[in-house]
């Protein structure tokens, strides 16, 4: 595996643990901000999550420009056109993979709902800047981590299926619900299928911020869309009546 890769992995895991030193530490310092120690027992916890995924995102990137300006890559990848349909219509891949999964989930009896969901919703109404973590960021590193880096490097020595279920496993178990180990593997298995489809990491790049953004949108503005259903229940009802 390359040097470059190594760096981004070692970035990627110190930002997952960064929080032990860095919450504290901005908590500490928050007092010379003016900000009273009651506000940033709340705020640290977002502020860091921002901050440490935009250190490691840049870090990331900037390991990977000459990379991504190699010619050899461009060849072997799929036309605009193709790679277009395939970012668009891996979304729909990806949410059928996840209902699949889901509805497995459910059969064993496992509950729905996602813990790690509902702490960044809550989190994005403490501080709504964590939104672009969660619906931009986020997914494009964990593609870069645990498909062009993981997968890739698997992919070269070991087959198709092998490669996507041994990285997609660590996208699951790196999100640490082990009980939706099942959900989070069908969603590797989709973003792994897609990368080794047009070898563009954009592709499940595009599928992943998609995927994340309507799942927060919905979320968010999920009383809304639940009040609105309903109005149309009773008017459709109101209608059938005439009818």
């Amino acid at each position: 595996m390359k040097k470059e890769y190594w760096i981004i992995l070692i970035a990627y895991i110190a930002m997952q643990f960064s929080g032990i030193i860095g919450v504290p530490l901005l908590m500490f310092t928050g007092n010379f901000f003016g900000k009273s120690p009651e506000e940033m027992q709340i705020l640290s916890v977002p502020y860091w999550i921002v901050i440490s995924f935009a250190i490691t995102f840049i870090i990331t990137l900037a390991l990977l420009r000459k990379e991504l300006k190699t010619v050899r890559e461009l060849r072997e990848a799929s036309s605009v056109p193709a790679s277009i349909a395939w970012a668009v219509g891996g979304i729909f891949l990806a949410y059928f993979a996840q209902i699949m999964a889901a509805s497995i989930e459910n059969i064993i009896g496992i509950e729905m709902g996602s813990e790690n969901t509902q702490d960044i919703l809550m989190l994005i109404k403490t501080f709504p800047a964590v939104i672009i973590v969660s619906s931009i960021i986020g997914p494009i590193l964990e593609e870069i981590v645990f498909r062009k880096i993981i997968f890739g490097s698997l992919n070269k020595r070991l087959n198709f299926f092998l490669s996507a279920l041994i990285s997609s496993v660590i996208f699951s178990l790196a999100h640490a619900e082990i009980e939706h180990t099942l959900l989070y593997s069908a969603m590797g298995f989709t973003f792994a299928f897609l990368y080794v489809k047009t070898k563009r990491i954009i592709v499940p790049i595009f599928a992943h911020v998609t995927m994340n953004t309507l799942v927060v949108i919905l979320q968010l503005n999920k009383e809304p869309i639940e009040n609105w259903l309903e109005k149309m229940e009773k008017i459709q009802s109101f209608i059938g009546g005439f009818i």
